[in-house]
């Protein structure tokens, strides 16, 4: 009776599961996946799929346009936007509607640009999404509230009171007209040329960037329609006819050139002496 000899064991690598196989696989995870995501989707995901209340305007604006930076609390995210609670609807209006928000970019002083179409408060739908915007901002964290006149109804009469009040209080930084100007650590005050009656109230309530802060105890509401009407009535009149503006930012240049153009007669007129003598 022969002897067999010992076994041998098989060492051959088990077969990989074939491209059917993988593909089942896949599909089973991706169903498990999204039974776990149903079951434990949060309650307020849920009563939104049943019909609960979808977000407010100013809530889906303020999502879309202003959270990336500000954050869901208002309370800003470094490096990225400051907290805005507390700034109230005014200050929103007046951002918003000069496009100074939302930024291409966080760096440097925001510049007017056109607003975006759907805060554009030239127009009816506009102007209704912007308040709106304001009221949730307003909601969320309170501060300075827009006035409730609007329109021409801003602009005060009394423009020299006006004129008075503006040279007091703004032409430091804004110059005699509203032209603006350069000023330390490389910004600049803005002209004031495209500014309408809502915007220049609420930048007083507000103090957007370095502007300091009107309230109704520094200025009234009064006077603050006053200091516009001073603004609207000197924009784009010929201040100088028959003759050179100087940049209209008052007396400094004027000064200059009259002792630059005084210094150069009596020179002329002294060389015109020797000459003769």
């Amino acid at each position: 009776m022969a002897r067999r000899g010992p076994r041998v064991r098989d060492l051959r690598l088990p077969r990989r599961p074939g491209r059917a196989a993988r593909a089942l696989v896949l599909l089973f995870g991706l169903l498990v996946t999204g039974g776990l995501y149903v079951l434990l989707v949060p309650q307020a995901r849920h009563a939104a799929a049943e019909g609960g209340p979808p977000p407010s305007t100013g809530q889906r604006l303020y999502e879309t346009n202003c959270m990336s930076c500000h954050g869901a609390d208002l309370r800003g995210i470094p490096r990225r936007g400051p907290g805005i609670a507390g700034t109230g609807e005014a200050a929103v209006y007046f951002q918003v509607s000069t496009g100074r928000m939302p930024r291409a970019r966080n760096s440097g002083v925001a510049q007017r640009k056109p607003p975006v179409r759907e805060l554009d408060p030239k127009t009816a739908e506009g102007r209704a999404n912007l308040l709106a915007l304001g009221a949730y901002v307003q909601a969320r964290g309170g501060g300075p509230r827009l006035p409730a006149e609007h329109g021409g109804a801003l602009v005060g009469r009394d423009t020299a009171e006006g004129g008075q009040l503006f040279r007091a209080n703004c032409a430091t930084c804004h110059n005699f007209t509203g032209r603006g100007g350069p000023m330390p650590g490389r910004k600049f005050a803005p002209w004031l040329r495209e500014s309408g009656p809502e915007q220049l109230y609420t930048a007083m309530l507000t103090g957007p960037q370095d502007m300091p802060v009107f309230g109704d105890r520094d200025l009234t509401p009064g006077q603050k329609k006053d200091i516009i009407g001073y603004v609207l009535s000197v924009r784009g009149q010929r201040n100088a006819p028959g003759g050179f503006d100087l940049g209209e930012i008052g007396p400094v240049t004027e000064g200059f050139s009259a002792f630059a153009v005084g210094l150069a007669t009596l020179f002329f007129i002294a060389v015109w002496l020797g000459a003769r003598l």
